[in-house]
């Protein structure tokens, strides 16, 4: 007579294997008995929204006033040790904190979210919601035909005078759906927990941790005017995603108009330079974790890119930062010609013209040329 085993695979040590059951009279006529088990499933709250200030708001404008009426009552004449100067960006990151509470909003995130819409629209439904009257109706109606012209003006008016226009409407830089994703390896084992998934992140993205950094070279670095750091902030663009302190570009760009907040943020960036230290409040950042896109498969680290979003603060005094040091290499020799890569008035454009250049060198002299490229990470 033959036998037929019947199994089931259940983890080790979970509490599944108390709850599964074996019912033989409903068998019938067949081989096998229905294998039932039970899994406990718990309710969990998905929270779908955040705070958020609607741009171009009456709440953004209050925001940005705020906040530039907290940060120019800072005293920053005084900053002369590190703890000092700790207080004073402290002070700072409380008086953002303090300006986004009183005037953010919750806003539910869902695929219904439309970016059009504003208060108007809000007050005319609801009072169309009360009456249900026809006037009302169509009152509603105008006002949300009047929204969308609005936004949507702006919108290609944006697209026009922004440097890559119109390439802003193909569908390579637009936003991309997720893949089917398998869980992530990492030393062969899956990254099934998430302190694992971290662990497996942190170590392909994060490898020049600990690496040996030359702080000496701050000392050759002169104190900063008003005029680098409006330079500096003049080309940023206003629709960059913003980091844990909530600044957008725009914002700190009105807020350095003010002369007292810029000369605060001179302040704390000098004394920066002076002590040697990159305060925590700039190495602060939020990682976002996006696919690239055509991958066979997404069960590795490397099929993904990771997006820092800095504290934008820090952000802008890292670009006088940048600019100095660039300036100084440059003027004293120490950048070969063939540099390319990173530098200001260098494009994708000139580096084409030297590779031409050295292919058509070759040519002259009968000589084949070859390249060899590699990406240096």
């Amino acid at each position: 007579m033959n036998s037929v085993i019947d199994l089931i695979f259940l983890r080790y040590g979970l509490e599944e294997l108390d709850n599964y059951s074996i019912y033989l009279e409903w068998r019938l006529s067949s081989d096998h008995a229905p294998l039932t088990i039970s899994i406990p499933i718990e309710e969990q709250y998905i929270h779908n929204g955040k705070c958020s200030v609607a741009k171009g708001s009456v709440e953004e404008k209050v925001f940005i006033k705020d906040v530039i009426k907290d940060f120019t009552t800072i005293d920053t004449s005084n900053l002369i040790d590190i703890e000092s100067l700790k207080i004073a960006i402290n002070s700072f990151a409380l008086a953002i904190d303090r300006a986004w509470e009183k005037n953010s909003k919750i806003v539910t995130i869902s695929r219904h979210l439309k970016s059009w819409w504003n208060m108007n629209c809000s007050r005319d439904l609801e009072k169309y919601r009360s009456t249900r009257s026809l006037v009302d109706w169509k009152q509603f109606k105008k006002t949300v035909k009047s929204t969308k012209h609005i936004f949507f003006d702006q919108k290609i008016q944006e697209i026009s005078n922004k440097a890559r226009g119109h390439w802003e409407l193909v569908n390579w830089v637009k936003e991309r759906n997720l893949s089917a994703v398998k869980a992530i390896k990492y030393n062969n084992c899956s990254c099934l927990e998430i302190h694992d998934l971290w662990n497996a992140l942190h170590f392909t993205f994060n490898l020049a941790q600990d690496r040996y950094v030359n702080v000496d070279i701050l000392d050759e670095i002169p104190n900063k005017s008003t005029e680098e750091f409006r330079k500096a902030i003049a080309k940023c663009n206003n629709s960059s995603a913003s980091g844990p302190d909530k600044l957008s570009w725009s914002h700190l760009k009105c807020i350095i108009n003010n002369e007292a907040c810029l000369g605060n943020i001179i302040s704390i960036a000098n004394v920066c330079f002076e002590l040697g230290l990159w305060l925590s409040h700039f190495k602060s950042s939020t990682t976002i974790i996006i696919s690239k896109p055509n991958k066979e498969s997404y069960d590795s680290p490397k099929s993904f890119q990771p997006i820092i979003l800095l504290n934008t603060l820090g952000k802008l005094i890292e670009k006088v930062i940048s600019k100095c040091l660039q300036f100084s290499l440059i003027s004293n020799g120490f950048i070969h010609l063939c540099q390319l890569g990173g530098l200001k008035q260098k494009s994708t454009s000139d580096t084409s013209v030297a590779l031409t250049h050295f292919i058509c060198s070759g040519w002259t002299k009968n000589n084949t040329t070859s390249t060899l490229a590699f990406d240096i990470a």
